[in-house]
Parts: structure tokens; C-alpha cells; sequence
């Protein structure tokens, strides 16, 4: 694309949105504004219409919204590369629109330098986050390893017994054997085999590994 100014198309229902997106870009002479849509419909139209190289897609718009217009914009213009406008409070859309084919990913106060730093990358092929949707990605990954960790904890304790999930579920509040005899209203041998026979079953190795699994199953 070296010599040729890159084509962005921008997407938002807000008109002075628009025209605040429109002033930043144009002050970088290798950026050019070919096309202004107030609707996802259109912006699909104005991408395919304008051949974009770039497109500023809001969230929230009527007709068609963002994450709807995205796998559209995808088939109706391939090469166009989408960054998504959103505001702060709107931030669960991220892994959304990543999974749906955007390139990047700005929230609507965003600093001028860094809008025209995220359509250069998103022109270059590169994907763009901005810092505070990167934090929101990584917190929502972590919570991601966090539900996968517990439904893997789910299936390992599916397999006791209910009396054996009633054992397991004290070991989780860290109560000895005596202590969880008298909860249970069990004597404490009882409770000393069950908590053997719940170690061989889950293979874990003592009872601090068993109470973690407690926890993460939810028990």
C-alpha cells in the first residue's frame, strides 16, 4: 500500500462521533476518509462500495449492530480490516468481536494518536488493542481458565457418592476428621475411611489437594 492513503470507512450512529473521528484521521495525510455510514447495514455497503481498507465499526448501532455487521463486512469486503468503537462500559464485546474477525479494538475516548496508531496497524495486517481492552482480554482469559479449571473439578468429583461429597465439602473448609465427624454426625474413624477411600477415588495425594478440588468444584 506504500504511495496510497489508507482507505478508512467509519461506522457510528452519532454524528458528531463521526465528524470528531473524521477531523482526527484526516490530519494524517497517509489516512483518507472515503465513507461515513450511521448503521451496520450500511457500513457493510460503504466498506464494499469504497473498497476500505480500514473500517471503524461502532457496537452499538441500528439496522444492523457491529457485532452482527462484522461477519458480513468479512464476506462483503475480505480485504477491509475491522476495528471495533465501543465505550467503557461495553468492554464484554471484545473476545466477541475478535472471534467474529475484527482487527482491533478502541474505546470510544481512545487518544487521537493512538486511533491513528490502531487504523496504521489494522492497515499493516496487524491486530490492535488498546491498553484498556488488553487488560480486559487478559481478565477475561484468566476467568476463562478459572470456569475451565472448575468444570474439570465437576467431573473428577461426579463420580463419589452423595455421603463422600458431604466428606469432601468439609475437607474444602479445611475441618479435621474430628470436627467433621461431628458436622456429619459421624465418628471419626467413619470419616478417616471415607477421607481415604475420597483420596484414592479423586488420586489426590493428601487432604489439602482434595480441598482444593472442593473449592473448585463449588462444593
Amino acid at each position: 500500500m506504500a504511495g496510497q492513503p489508507i482507505r478508512v470507512v467509519i461506522a457510528d450512529d452519532e454524528p458528531l462521533i463521526r465528524a470528531g473521528i473524521r477531523m482526527i484521521l484526516i490530519s494524517d495525510p497517509d489516512i483518507e476518509v472515503v465513507g461515513e455510514a450511521a448503521d451496520g447495514r450500511a457500513a457493510v455497503e460503504a466498506a464494499r462500495a469504497h473498497a476500505a481498507d480500514v473500517v471503524l465499526l461502532d457496537i452499538q448501532m441500528p439496522v444492523l449492530d457491529g457485532l452482527s455487521a462484522l461477519p458480513e463486512l468479512r464476506r462483503a469486503a475480505p480485504a477491509a480490516r475491522v476495528i471495533v468503537l465501543t465505550t467503557f462500559g461495553e468492554r464484554e464485546n471484545v473476545l466477541r468481536a475478535l472471534e467474529h474477525g475484527g482487527a482491533g479494538f478502541l474505546l470510544k475516548d481512545t487518544a487521537p494518536a493512538e486511533l491513528i496508531r490502531a487504523v496504521r496497524a489494522a492497515a499493516a495486517g496487524d491486530a490492535y488493542l488498546s491498553p484498556a481492552a488488553t487488560r480486559h482480554v487478559v481478565e477475561r482469559l484468566a476467568t476463562g481458565r478459572e470456569a475451565a479449571r472448575s468444570e474439570q473439578a465437576r467431573v473428577r468429583v461426579a463420580g463419589l457418592s452423595e455421603k463422600e461429597r458431604e466428606v469432601l465439602a468439609v475437607l474444602g473448609e479445611g475441618l479435621s476428621n474430628a470436627d467433621a465427624g461431628r458436622r456429619l454426625h459421624l465418628s471419626e474413624a467413619t470419616v478417616k475411611t471415607y477421607v481415604s477411600r475420597i483420596l484414592a477415588k479423586l488420586d489426590c495425594e493428601n487432604r489439602v489437594q482434595a480441598a482444593l478440588l472442593a473449592r473448585d468444584a463449588g462444593l
